[in-house]
């Protein structure tokens, strides 16, 4: 992905060094980590929960390395991409202005109006703030833990949570949660897997416009994406991390499911083919 040299986004609130907090592990039963992910799991993020017994998992913490910068102007970029796709994309299609996210880049431990945060919960959107936030360690845990590595995969989960916002501007977070929260669980965990594949495949929309309004995808960075969403699937994590695979439980989509979507918002481009509510075969 071409990215450096290029414009950053006016929208990143920097908390990297107001001492959120320290980072934790997550092996155990309690603590912040656990809160976290159970939280996030809730508010849209990036699903870790099959993971919580693996003690290898920790969260961020200390100084601010040469990397860490990196990653945040690689955020910056991706995000301003983000902001100038979905501005066209809803004057053209919507009919009105898009009012873009902010980001909150943290290390180690923050908070939100959707419960704290760590490293380890993976990067979740919180619509009351209508606020992403994400420690850039997880880029790490994404190449190392997960087997997803490359800079289009980490822009595909950027772009993943920036599609749950566009979602809340289009009112479908707010009507579908509140189908949710009159449900049984089986009800409200297949409602939150086609809200999930709706944002993979308005994360393959951005992929198509990014392609043609920037020129920055390069060889090999769309099997990037395809890869981090099979790595990322409620199947794949449940049997990586040495569980029993139980569909019910599913928040998020098999990994099939999350390549198919993406690749549809891809090779269709248009809001339309990305609606998993009025299809029976998500």
């Amino acid at each position: 992905m071409k990215w450096r040299g290029r414009r950053g986004s006016g929208n990143i609130i920097d908390r990297r060094r107001s001492g959120g907090g320290r980072g934790v592990a997550i092996g155990g039963a309690g603590g912040f980590g656990l809160l976290a992910i159970v939280v996030v799991g809730y508010f849209l993020g990036v699903d870790l929960t099959p993971l919580l017994d693996d003690g290898q998992m920790q969260g961020g913490g200390g100084e601010i390395t040469a990397a860490d910068e990196e990653a945040a102007q690689f955020v910056s970029v991706t995000l301003a991409d983000t902001e100038e796709i979905w501005a066209d994309i809803f004057a053209s299609e919507v009919g009105r202005a898009y009012e873009p996210a902010e980001l909150v880049l943290f290390k180690g431990a923050t908070q939100s109006a959707c419960g704290g945060a760590s490293a380890a919960s993976g990067p979740f959107y919180c619509p009351p703030e209508e606020r992403i936030f994400l420690d850039t360690d997880f880029f790490t845990t994404l190449d190392r833990r997960l087997g997803a590595g490359g800079d289009f995969a980490a822009a595909y989960v950027v772009a993943h949570e920036v599609a749950h916002h566009v979602q809340n501007e289009l009112g479908v977070l707010s009507e579908v949660n509140a189908v949710r929260q009159r449900s049984d669980e089986a009800t409200s965990n297949a409602l939150s897997v086609r809200i999930e594949l709706q944002a993979d495949c308005f994360s393959g929309i951005w992929a198509r416009r990014a392609e043609a309004m920037f020129g920055s995808l390069e060889p090999g960075d769309i099997e990037e994406a395809m890869n981090a969403a099979a790595q990322i699937g409620d199947d794949t994590l449940q049997r990586e991390a040495g569980r029993t695979v139980r569909p019910d439980s599913f928040t998020h989509g098999t990994s099939e499911q999350r390549q198919r979507w993406f690749a549809t918002g891809y090779e269709q481009g248009s809001l339309e083919a990305c609606d998993t509510f009025a299809t029976d075969r998500i």
